[in-house]
């Protein structure tokens, strides 16, 4: 998965067709029931193509956010690579019963 998020030139080609300009409603609201799971349904779009849509637009506002996505997405990848990590220790460490 790690990988899959590093190369992100692949999706930013191909997903750049699915891009969604709007936001999901939100899962959390003000009047009862106040969780809802519409959200679930609602479309999205990918980091890398928001972070692309982001860089190349002149105001510096949206090349801040640009810039927070990226490290976002670092730390996304460093995490899990450091979850898999500590997986492939526990079950190797089973394993050598």
């Amino acid at each position: 998965m790690a990988r899959a998020i590093g190369e992100t030139a692949p999706v930013i080609t191909i997903g750049r067709l699915t891009f969604i300009a709007f936001l999901p409603p939100s899962p959390v609201g003000l009047e009862p029931p106040f969780i809802n799971f519409e959200w679930l349904e609602a479309g999205f779009t990918v980091l890398p193509i928001q972070m692309f849509n982001w860089i190349s637009r002149p105001q510096m506002a949206f090349h801040v956010n640009a810039a927070a996505t990226g490290a976002i997405i670092i730390l996304l990848t460093l995490l899990m690579n450091g979850l898999a990590i500590k997986i492939r220790y526990n079950i190797r460490k089973k394993i050598k019963w």
